[in-house]
């Protein structure tokens, strides 16, 4: 019984440490977000063991078809030094694209393709204060 409680201790411990160390690597994402167009504002969070990101407001006006509270970005995960990779769905068509994303300084780009990289987007955005 000892050893079962040890090894439900340690594997707990385990994803604990790898939950947070994952995040941890995620925290230069994580806040909201000007697209370059100043017509969209994203936020990014934790959502389960990922990262999501939310369009928390639109500019009045904006022919975009998202809406406040739709989800662009999802399964957002790290894949190195600054760069992470997910989904992300097109605000101006809907489309569900494989996406990248890197931050530099306060700019955050974000790429995305379909059809086996024959049609490709990337927007700039900026960090809100």
């Amino acid at each position: 019984m000892k050893i079962l409680r040890l090894g439900l201790g340690l594997g707990l411990a385990s994803t604990v440490f790898l939950l947070t160390t994952s995040l941890g690597l995620a925290d230069e994402i994580l806040g909201t977000w000007l697209r370059d167009s100043g017509d969209e504002q994203v936020r990014f969070g934790p959502c389960g063991n990922a990262i999501c990101g939310d369009v928390v407001w639109l500019k009045p006006g904006s022919d975009l078809n998202a809406k406040v509270g739709k989800r662009l970005f999802f399964d957002v995960r790290p894949s190195g030094a600054n760069s992470w990779t997910g989904k992300a769905a097109s605000s101006d068509t809907g489309s569900t694209y494989s996406g990248k994303m890197s931050v530099e300084g306060s700019t955050l780009t974000t790429s995305g393709c379909i059809a086996g990289g024959l049609i490709c987007k990337s927007a700039n955005w900026k960090r809100v204060p």
